[in-house]
């Protein structure tokens, strides 16, 4: 680091990178306390709300299962990195990389770019889930949205019109829970954390375990993919 940081917000994240110039060694030994911290914080929100969500969880799970049982599909919906994590969780139903598992099906509404593009142009991005939602969203189906905020106007009316649609709605969020807490979803699984990565560390475990938890309530009704084929 050649410069010293004289952005006051940047130096209240990294106070450590603002100082003075620092020899490597004293600057390694700091940057790895910091991976220490961090991965302790990391750690110990997961635990933290694994310890008091476990029954939510399972209940989520247990949804989703019911779905599928009913020839339900899962749709998945988010921005930004809660986006990328939506087409993580559609893909891992659609494509389960442990033998023996049958393909589920899923879709993340954020993949048809044309869609999106029309329907934030024309009507404005608070629409770009609702109308895919009101076209494809049957009563079996589910729907889940991540949001680190809980606070995505988008989400929020889809959730809504998924609702009246009958189907079951699982929200991810952080922090408080924001507005998705006050949207009478049928579960919102809420990581007590107001930091975004620690927020988007914890959904990334909360949604492989739901896919496995499915997976295993299922294992009764669908058999394995070997059976099927």
């Amino acid at each position: 680091m050649s410069e010293p940081l004289n952005n006051p917000q940047l130096a209240g994240l990294y106070p450590f990178l603002a100082a003075d110039r620092h020899d490597s060694e004293h600057l390694n030994t700091v940057l790895l306390e910091s991976v220490r911290q961090k991965s302790e914080e990391s750690l110990a929100i997961k635990q933290q709300f694994f310890r008091e969500c476990a029954p939510q969880v399972v209940a989520a799970a247990q949804a989703l299962a019911t779905g599928y049982a009913r020839g339900g599909r899962l749709y998945t919906m988010g921005n930004g990195g809660s986006s990328c994590d939506c087409a993580h969780i559609a893909v891992e139903f659609q494509h389960p990389v442990t033998a023996g598992r049958p393909a589920l099906a899923a879709r993340n509404l954020a993949d048809d770019s044309a869609m999106m593009s029309a329907v934030g142009n024309d009507l404005g991005f608070a629409h770009v889930f609702l109308r895919q939602v009101i076209a494809l969203v049957r009563p079996e189906d589910m729907l889940i949205g991540v949001s680190t905020s809980g606070n995505s106007a988008n989400l929020l009316s889809a959730f809504a019109a998924a609702k009246l649609l009958g189907a079951t709605t699982i929200g991810l969020t952080g922090g408080n829970g924001g507005n998705m807490r006050l949207a009478a979803l049928d579960h919102c699984l809420i990581v007590p954390s107001d930091s975004i990565h620690r927020v988007q560390e914890t959904h990334v475990a909360i949604y492989h375990i739901l896919w496995d938890l499915t997976h295993t309530l299922l294992a009764g009704t669908r058999g394995s993919a070997a059976k099927e084929h």
